[in-house]
């Protein structure tokens, strides 16, 4: 069947434009779109002058399957993505057991497939266990599906071992993708090193550990020439380093989470352990050079970095409680914070949470064009809210943003042209 999306506001993140027009779906793809006289269609959704963007490829999701399916699982996260307008979903390989075998592999994309009504592209360990002493077997992971290797926040320190891994993956054009972080330094921390650190008496980072452990793994991308994706950059202290790999060519992008755009380290207040991620919660100088290096291009995605916690692992003094946020149906709301603020436009967040992940991982997705998939979502940016962590899709509530007032309210999400939220 074929449907016509009219009287919406188009988002497109390769023009870089917001223009009036609509858009023709037919089997599961987009077979044209543009402004004036819409052409025929079976079926006709009048949008209502909101927005139409690509729908956000969010790479760096954690699913507690295997494992920690208390905490989160495929159905779940499923749902919560597309409550939230994420189409596609790049999971993390550090499960219990961590994703390292093509076997494991196979187990959570046949999960996926049962279970999530978005899509699912599973990301593999880039050591076996992730504990950085044997490089898993790459060929066999990427022949079986995975999109990237990487070790997640378990930083590899033995470099000789990473940088084998990386040659490896380079002679088969893998993605491998790094937390930089230096590990020693920044073992046990729970916030940024400065005033408020010493105030509060919670045990600190300087970000210049994030800025070291850059430097070392760029080093190595320029000894390799391996494809390299930094993960979570949070510092300005690391942005020359980044600058500098882009300017000799090297086959680099770097992401940034939503958090660290639009929250900084003072929001941790009283000891509020839902604001406790990794890396912590920078300062407002971090922040604001995040969000410049977002808008001149220097950082290329945003993503959640949803890591769903259960109320046993939050609820303990801050120093003990774990890290990480949910953030796959706040990630559209706190990336309108940006837009609201002008600070970044809606082609820039687009093309940051849809375009460019799709382009680095090679995917068709994250476009208005014909013949993209009609991975999309409708959404209306200036819709206010108060966010109540306990309407959620996810099993884990552990979001900062609880008792927030937002705006920006997702209306429909179609992946392939059909709804899994909202109805035409």
């Amino acid at each position: 069947m074929s449907l016509l999306i009219e009287n919406a506001r188009l988002v497109d993140p390769e023009a870089r434009t917001v223009a009036p027009g609509w858009v023709l779906v037919e089997h599961g793809k987009i077979a044209a779109s543009g402004s004036g006289a819409a052409p025929q269609a079976q079926q006709v959704h009048d949008a209502g002058g909101k927005c139409l963007a690509p729908g956000i490829v969010d790479i760096g999701v954690k699913i507690g399957e295997p494992g920690e399916r208390h905490k989160e699982s495929f159905r779940t996260a499923g749902r919560a993505a597309a409550a939230g307008g994420v189409t596609t979903v790049v999971t993390r390989p550090d499960t219990l057991p961590a994703i390292d075998t093509p076997e494991a592999l196979e187990f959570v994309t046949r999960r996926a497939n049962e279970a999530a009504p978005v899509n699912v592209l599973p990301m593999a360990a880039l050591t076996k266990g992730r504990e950085g002493r044997e490089m898993v077997e790459i060929g066999f992971l990427r022949d079986a599906g995975a999109v990237a290797f990487t070790d997640c926040d378990s930083v590899v320190t033995d470099t000789k071992v990473l940088s084998r891994a990386m040659t490896y993956a380079r002679s088969l054009d893998a993605l491998v993708m790094t937390h930089p972080q230096e590990p020693i330094l920044s073992r046990g921390a729970a916030v940024t090193s400065g005033k408020f650190a010493t105030l509060k008496g919670l045990p600190a980072v300087s970000p210049m550990a994030e800025r070291m452990g850059l430097e070392r793994d760029l080093a190595l991308v320029e000894m390799t020439g391996v494809r390299h994706h930094v993960d979570a950059l949070s510092t300005a202290a690391a942005l020359p380093a980044l600058a500098r790999a882009k300017s000799a060519g090297l086959d680099v992008t770097a992401g940034v989470n939503i958090h660290h755009l639009t929250l900084n380290a003072l929001d941790v207040g009283d000891y509020r352990t839902f604001f406790k991620i990794k890396p912590p919660l920078r300062d407002e100088d971090d922040r604001l050079a995040m969000v410049q290096a977002v808008k001149d291009g220097l950082i290329d995605t945003i993503s959640s970095f949803h890591t769903p916690q259960d109320e046993e692992s939050k609820r303990l003094p801050y120093e003990e409680a774990a890290s990480g946020a949910v953030g796959l149906e706040t990630l559209l709301p706190a990336a309108m914070r940006l837009y609201h603020a002008e600070l970044l436009d809606l082609p820039e967040l687009f093309a940051a949470m849809a375009l460019n992940p799709a382009r680095r991982l090679g995917l068709p997705c994250g476009r208005l064009a014909p013949g993209a998939p009609a991975d999309l979502v409708l959404f209306d940016p200036d819709a206010p809210f108060v966010l109540d962590r306990f309407k959620l899709n996810s099993k884990s509530k552990n979001t900062p943003f609880d008792g927030a007032r937002m705006q920006g309210k997702v209306l429909l999400t179609l992946v392939a042209g059909v709804p899994v939220h909202g109805n035409l």
